[in-house]
């Protein structure tokens, strides 16, 4: 039995990390129209670097990740992966009602689908 906090810190911080990344993206319009040139150059690294909201996911990425490696160490990876899908169902969420995105009937119909094939590999 898997304990109720590891899967939760398997997908809130991978949830968080979106929304970080799009605040990265609105908060500095620049990072948003670069060029391939910008990227390779450089300065597109170092104009991340400098941002204040890049820092703050770098700890949750970790976080993810350690939780991905201590839940495969208890459940089979069959288990673990399809588990993890539901970060889409919680980002889908908070696109909706913290980004205040509209989000389209055909990708909550993908949420339904992606809780359903969940809830057919936990049953299996």
């Amino acid at each position: 039995m898997v304990p109720l906090p590891f899967p939760l810190l398997l997908i809130f911080p991978a949830i968080a990390i979106d929304l970080l990344m799009r605040k990265v993206r609105d908060t500095d319009g620049k990072l948003r129209q670069v060029g391939h040139s910008v990227i390779l150059g450089g300065a597109f690294l170092a104009q991340a670097l400098r941002n204040g909201w890049f820092w703050a996911g770098v700890p949750l990425m970790a976080l993810s990740f350690y939780s991905l490696l201590v839940l495969l160490s208890w459940q089979p990876i069959s288990f673990v992966i399809p588990a993890s899908a539901l970060s889409y169902v919680v980002g889908t969420l908070g696109a909706k009602y913290i980004l205040r995105e509209d989000v389209s009937p055909a990708r909550w119909i993908g949420v339904v689908l992606v809780c359903a094939g969940v809830a057919l590999v936990a049953a299996g």
